[in-house]
């Protein structure tokens, strides 16, 4: 599946638009980590805990929002975005969307 930011694919003509395709989670922070960063926070630095939880959060919503494209029989998905907001205090989802097509 090709996923891409831009809104065409190159040397590819789109022959079918199929619509909004998307994945979602919502993560919450561990306690263990929240101790973790805090420290981090003291002295300055990247967080990794949050960092690597929401790279993974970020790869998982992409892998639903691509099963979903193949749902609706897109074989590519065109001006893919993400979103982030907080659901509820300590938690957050992660969307990814964009417009799934059919590609020649």
């Amino acid at each position: 599946m090709i996923v891409t930011t831009s809104g065409q694919i190159e040397g590819k003509a789109i022959v079918k638009m199929v619509g909004l395709v998307k994945g979602s989670t919502i993560r919450a922070r561990h306690l263990g980590k929240d101790i973790m960063a805090g420290l981090r926070g003291m002295v300055g630095g990247e967080i990794t805990e949050y960092t690597k939880m929401m790279a993974e959060a970020r790869e998982e919503a992409i892998q639903r929002m691509i099963a979903d494209a193949e749902k609706q029989g897109a074989n590519a998905i065109v001006s893919m975005r993400f979103s982030t907001s907080m659901i509820m205090q300590n938690a957050a989802e992660v969307l990814a969307y964009g417009t799934g097509v059919v590609l020649g």
